[in-house]
């Protein structure tokens, strides 16, 4: 819990987290459980727009580092839990997003975008109390291993170059303004419609 304090602290001081915009809308349309996973499913995955993902290579210090793969393993944990493939998944989102424009440009600023907000917070586990009640997890070498590999060019070509993802159960308000392309267990992931609105 410490580091993770630090390592906020650090990335606030250094302006890679920065005060947001205004709190943003409601972040989910009031469905059931039920009736959001029919609502996600009915919207077809676009394989054709699952845009090829980059490498990535990271380019600071032992620090530095040492920093970014704390802030990856931490996303890829706490969105995904002990899934392998959904650790990947997430690591593969915050790789995205560091390239991607309207997003902070390093890894600890995408994950802790929007963090002293109640509601925008990029990542639910930065400001929904969740991170205050980090336990002992034997997932995280596993996750501090997936994240040096990520960090080091490992792609992972399911989700591509998705920027956005959510949970099935919910509907997000962005959810439409998107193009679904991939699914890993009941993350739904998503990359920008054309411009234009194509799909």
């Amino acid at each position: 819990m410490l580091l993770i304090g630090i390592v906020a602290l650090i990335a606030v001081a250094l302006g890679a987290i920065g005060p947001g915009p205004a709190d943003l809308p409601k972040a989910t349309r009031s469905l059931t459980m039920a009736e959001a996973r029919a609502a996600n499913a009915a919207l077809p995955i676009d394989r054709a727009r699952r845009i090829r993902a980059l490498r990535y290579r990271f380019r600071g210090g032992p620090a530095a580092r040492a920093q970014a793969v704390e802030c990856l393993a931490t996303a890829a944990l706490y969105e995904a839990g002990d899934d392998p493939r959904g650790q990947r998944a997430v690591i593969q989102v915050v790789l995205n997003r560091v390239r991607a424009p309207g997003f902070p440009k390093t890894v600890c600023g995408v994950v802790y975008q929007g963090y002293a907000r109640r509601t925008g917070c990029q990542f639910s586990f930065t400001c929904d109390g969740s991170i205050a009640r980090r336990t002992v997890h034997v997932g995280w070498a596993a996750a501090r291993r997936r994240a040096r590999r990520a960090l080091d060019g490992a792609v992972f070509a399911e989700v591509g170059g998705a920027t956005h993802y959510h949970t099935d159960w919910m509907v997000p308000y962005w959810r439409d303004s998107l193009t679904k392309v991939a699914q890993v267990g009941t993350h739904l992931f998503y990359v920008p419609k054309r411009r234009g609105g194509e799909r």
